[in-house]
């Protein structure tokens, strides 16, 4: 009987630590249907570049789809937010945030640090893992010690809910030799001859099988992905909205970890995290476009309209950085001084460009048609 192309891991109540290495056999990703997946994954992510590369000041992206990746990816492991929190504590960020909305803005800060962190590296290295974990949960924790006995488990209420579905390779040293083998994967495009996208997704199961922190794989491993297209060239920024996808198929992500762990169905992972990345990309797409469409239909309005606003372009430029504007962001951009800054954001509430919230003692300008886009 010949070998199986992949070798599952047979009790799924003990750790895997012969969780194969990569690469993974050519036949198992080499179909037809999986190539035109991928193709449309790759138009979709392409066209998404071409678009962002476009636009001038990219805080317009920075700020506000990052913001929202967040969101999805937190609510993801059921860390729940709404967006006037998000917006408030991301508008308040030199300030104290408490709560949920801290752990949201950590995974952003997660995704920048690590993002500016491979700029100034070669390649993916061990030390790039540990700081995003590190930013995203806070900890000075790195790998998981050789005590720790971690299981993954079934939630929900149902009469499964509880029962281990997986074990992660336990151990250190065996953790270390499997990231080891992971980062060489991603980074030797050499040797390891396999379309990034591809690369991308298998890559990511991977790095959910070794499972090498106590707490935040889940975040840490979609953190990785974005920063594994930036760092190829495949987008500028960290800007794709791939959780947003994984959130509204929650349940189809983790069947698709467990098949190729139980059964070694790497044809439905890999198909269905293809289709992420074409929807979400085109998600993206369309939300940029509508941002920018939305920035210069104000703009435009308020320089024929509303002459008595000086440097309008500056103004509509800081109320689309983030979905709430305060008087003081104007002030410390050196834009406006701080009376001038209130006059003329009542003024855009006064024509309902802005709404004026209070919240906590404290006013906020919300950017209506912003907030909008973002909510859809």
């Amino acid at each position: 009987m010949p070998d199986p192309l992949y070798y599952v891991n047979p009790d799924r109540n003990l750790p895997w630590n012969d969780l194969p290495l990569l690469p993974i056999h050519n036949d198992l990703f080499r179909t037809t249907e999986i190539y035109e997946m991928l193709g449309n994954a790759k138009a979709a992510l392409a066209r998404l570049q071409g678009q962002s590369a476009v636009i001038p000041n990219q805080g317009v992206l920075i700020n506000t789809i990052s913001l929202q990746e967040a969101k999805a990816s937190s609510a993801i492991e059921n860390i729940f937010t709404t967006d006037d929190e998000l917006y408030k504590a991301y508008s308040d960020q030199n300030q104290e945030t408490q709560g949920v909305s801290k752990e949201v803005l950590r995974y952003r800060e997660a995704l920048w640090t690590g993002h500016q962190y491979l700029l100034e590296q070669t390649g993916f290295n061990e030390r790039y893992f540990i700081q995003v974990f590190q930013e995203l949960k806070q900890t000075t924790d790195e790998i998981r010690p050789d005590f720790i006995n971690t299981t993954i488990k079934q939630g929900g209420t149902g009469p499964n809910s509880g029962q281990v579905i997986y074990t992660p390779p336990r151990g250190t040293a065996v953790i270390e030799e499997k990231l080891a083998n992971l980062i060489e994967f991603i980074n030797d495009d050499e040797r390891y001859k396999i379309d990034h996208l591809l690369k991308m997704v298998i890559a990511h199961f991977q790095f959910e099988a070794i499972h090498p922190f106590r707490d935040g794989n889940g975040r840490s491993g979609r953190v990785f992905n974005i920063h594994y297209l930036t760092k190829k060239g495949l987008l500028d920024f960290p800007i794709l909205f791939l959780s947003r996808y994984i959130l509204d198929t929650k349940q189809d992500y983790y069947s698709g970890l467990m098949g190729v762990s139980q059964r070694g169905d790497w044809k439905n992972w890999l198909l269905y995290m293809l289709r992420a990345i074409e929807v979400t990309s085109n998600i993206t797409y369309h939300k940029i476009n509508d941002i920018v469409e939305a920035k210069d239909s104000i703009l435009n309005h308020v320089k024929s309209e509303h002459k008595n606003i000086s440097q309008p372009e500056a103004l509509i430029q800081m109320i689309f950085e983030q979905p709430f504007t305060k008087v003081k962001h104007l002030q410390e951009a050196k834009i406006f001084s701080e009376n001038t800054a209130r006059k003329y954001l009542n003024q855009l509430c006064d024509i309902r460009v802005l709404e004026k919230k209070t919240l906590e003692g404290h006013h906020y300008y919300l950017n209506l048609e912003l907030y909008r886009i973002l909510s859809e």
